[in-house]
């Protein structure tokens, strides 16, 4: 009892510290967020529409407490947070450019955007994501080693037979949602400020934007969501988040995620309005993440002097400290939320639009420690979740950010400790 008081207290606190929230609407988004959805036909018409093939029933079920997805279970199993995005290598013809144009990458054939693990009664779920380590060390200048854990993803249990050949899978943990609302109102010209994909000033590091196709505007828009910044506004995240891990239709997204290979997701019975989650109802969810809010960090001598270390590896080039809104309100989200190649070891081989097989969008720094006051737990790191920690994490970073690992690999092992410290309390 006293944990809820306190999580609704601390949830309360950082929705309305800020400014005055339409409480109603906050919390009609909060129980959708939060309440499972069922599969049609059912008497709950307002929830139903779940599937045919899905990964979770609510958005809850990847996102606990509003943060990252978990990779295990506490059955030791693969959680359902973790996403098996998949995509084939395009060619010349009218169908694949035309995905490329309006997706940003080509679907596998049968088994369509991404892996769903789950489905409704009479439909047959796609597979299930198996995952193994092997051990990478890598040893400090001062003698200290370190064991990375590299992954080895694989899907298997496949229901509708076997995928392409040139199938590319790339496995992805669901983002923390903290902070998003403020992320959605940086103007693109504060963003694309940062630019420099020529590396102009030669310091190695040429961020890039992602120019997207919008399903909402129906033209071209700056990227700002996702790990490859391919979705721009964040109503659309949500929307492509409820047709994709729970097939949920929108009227951003309307069409079930079922593929002409599978009939019985096809023939499945469907709710009894075509559009699952109207636009009410959707943009009740998005007042709800866009007022969630992040932490504010302490600006002590502790905080200044771990910034000042984050900035001598030239961390903060990418992990950009400051922006305004639209409001004019001064964040702090350490990123610049551009494109950036991160080496051979973190590439996932997909394209998405102008994001390239290496490269990854910056992921925002903030509201780590947030996450570990609501989960009660630490959480994982880098897109598909296999640093341990902030240290395996940073010694996964490569390509733009080599100098900037290298440069930590450097350090005295107090100042790792105090880079550590710094960036766990943002």
């Amino acid at each position: 009892m006293k944990n809820i008081i306190f999580i609704k207290s601390f949830l309360l606190f950082f929705v309305c510290s800020l400014y005055a929230v339409d409480e109603d609407k906050f919390m009609l988004g909060k129980s959708f967020f939060t309440i499972p959805w069922v599969e049609a036909p059912s008497a709950t018409t307002a929830r139903d529409g779940l599937g045919p093939l899905y990964n979770a029933n609510s958005c809850v079920a990847c996102h606990p407490f509003d943060g990252k997805g978990m990779l295990y279970t506490k059955t030791g199993s693969v959680s359902r947070s973790l996403i098996a995005k998949l995509s084939i290598d395009a060619n010349n013809s009218f169908e694949h450019q035309n995905f490329l144009n309006y997706k940003g990458f080509v679907p596998e054939p049968v088994y369509g955007n991404q892996l769903s693990i789950n489905a409704t009664f009479g439909v047959k779920p796609e597979g299930r994501v198996d995952v193994s380590f092997e051990e990478k060390e890598l040893t400090f200048f001062d003698g200290e080693k370190q064991v990375l854990l590299k992954p080895k993803y694989k899907v298997v249990d496949l229901n509708y037979g076997d995928m392409q050949p040139n199938t590319n899978i790339s496995y992805r943990m669901a983002p923390t949602l903290y902070g998003l609302g403020l992320i959605d109102q940086i103007s693109n010209e504060d963003i694309l400020a940062n630019e420099d994909v020529d590396d102009k000033d030669g310091d190695g590091i040429s961020g890039k934007a992602n120019f997207v196709y919008s399903n909402i505007t129906k033209k071209y828009e700056l990227g700002k969501f996702t790990y490859k910044a391919s979705v721009p506004f964040l109503k659309e995240q949500i929307a492509g988040a409820a047709i994709n891990d729970m097939g949920i239709t929108t009227s951003i997204f309307q069409n079930e995620n079922c593929t002409k290979f599978q009939k019985e997701c096809n023939d499945a019975p469907k709710a009894k309005d075509k559009i699952d989650l109207p636009d009410n109802r959707l943009d009740a969810i998005k007042y709800y993440i866009e007022n969630l809010k992040v932490n504010s960090t302490k600006k002590d001598e502790k905080y200044i002097s771990g910034l000042a270390i984050f900035e001598s590896l030239s961390c903060a080039k990418c992990h950009i400290t400051t922006f305004k809104t639209k409001q004019n309100e001064v964040i702090n989200p350490f990123s610049d939320f551009l494109l950036h190649d991160m080496g051979d070891d973190l590439a996932d081989g997909r394209v998405e639009f102008k994001a390239s097989k290496n490269e990854w969008r910056t992921t925002p720094l903030w509201g780590i420690s947030l996450y570990e006051k609501m989960n009660k737990q630490k959480q994982r790191f880098l897109h598909d979740g296999r640093a341990r920690d902030i240290q395996e994490a940073i010694l996964w970073h490569g390509g733009e950010a080599t100098n900037s690992k290298e440069g930590f690999m450097k350090l005295p092992k107090d100042k790792r400790e105090e880079l550590i410290k710094f960036i766990e309390e943002l």
